[in-house]
C-alpha cells in the first residue's frame, strides 16, 4: 500500500532517499513545487515552493478546537479512518500503538487521525476510541470535522480520497503519512504492514535530526 500511496505523490524531486554534503540521509520532500525568487539583501534568490497541507478546522476526542494551527512547531504522522472500520483501522491503530509508545515524551511530536464518519463519530465516541487503546495526553489526536473538508483535505495529505459505496461503506487509503514541521508530506507508510511502521520510526528520527526541524532553544 506504501507503493500505491507514492505512485500517486507527484514528484519531481529526489528519489526515495538521498544523501547530502555531509553523507546524512535527508528524506525526500513529495508534492508539487515551483521556484519563486525573491530579494534577498538586494540580490534575487531563487527558492522552491513546496506543496504543504492545507488549512483545517475540527474538534478531538477532548472537545478542544484544533486546527492546523495546532501543529505548528510539530513533526507529526498522520491517518484517516472511522471508528467502526472492521477491517484495516483496528490493525492500523494498533501499528500506531508502535509509534505513540516511541515518541509520546517528545515535546514536538503529534499523531492525528481524522475520522471519515463525522455524524457517527462524536467527541465522546472518539474518547472510548482512544481510552480504548490506552491513550492520554496529547500526542495522539483523533479528529472530528465537517466531512466534506476532511474528504477535501485527504488530497493535500496526497492520498485517495475518502468515498462511501452503494452500501455506504467507507472506503479510504491505510497510509501513515509523515509530515514535517512546514507541513510537507515526507513519507508514506503502509500503516497495516508493522515493518513499514518500524520504517516510519527509523524515518520519524532521521528527520527529527534535519536541521530545520530541531527545537530551536
Amino acid at each position: 500500500m506504501r507503493k500505491l500511496a507514492l505512485g500517486l505523490l507527484v514528484v519531481t524531486l529526489w528519489s526515495a532517499c538521498k544523501l547530502n554534503s555531509n553523507d546524512k540521509k535527508v528524506l525526500p520532500i513529495y508534492g508539487n513545487r515551483k521556484p519563486i525568487t525573491k530579494t534577498v539583501d538586494g540580490k534575487s534568490v531563487t527558492d522552491t515552493l513546496y506543496q504543504t497541507i492545507s488549512k483545517f478546522k475540527t474538534v478531538n476526542q477532548y472537545g478542544d478546537s484544533i486546527s492546523n494551527k495546532s501543529l505548528d512547531g510539530n513533526i507529526y504522522v498522520a491517518d484517516f479512518f472511522f471508528t467502526t472500520c472492521p477491517s484495516i483501522c483496528p490493525i492500523m491503530h494498533r501499528n500506531m500503538l508502535s509509534v505513540y509508545n516511541a515518541f509520546k515524551s517528545t515535546g514536538d511530536f503529534k499523531i492525528i487521525s481524522y475520522t471519515i464518519d463525522p455524524k457517527h463519530d462524536s467527541v465522546p465516541v472518539l474518547k472510548k476510541y482512544a481510552d480504548k487503546l490506552g491513550l492520554s495526553g496529547n500526542t495522539w489526536w483523533f479528529l472530528q470535522g465537517k466531512k466534506d473538508s476532511i474528504y477535501k483535505l485527504s488530497e493535500s495529505y496526497l492520498v485517495r480520497k475518502p468515498e462511501e459505496d452503494a452500501k455506504q461503506q467507507f472506503i479510504h487509503d491505510g497510509s501513515f503519512l509523515l509530515i514535517d514541521k512546514q507541513k510537507r508530506v515526507r513519507g508514506a507508510y503502509d500503516g497495516t504492514d508493522p515493518k513499514q511502521v518500524d520504517q516510519l520510526i527509523a524515518d520519524i528520527k532521521e528527520l527529527q535530526n534535519e536541521p530545520d526541524q530541531v527545537i530551536a532553544q
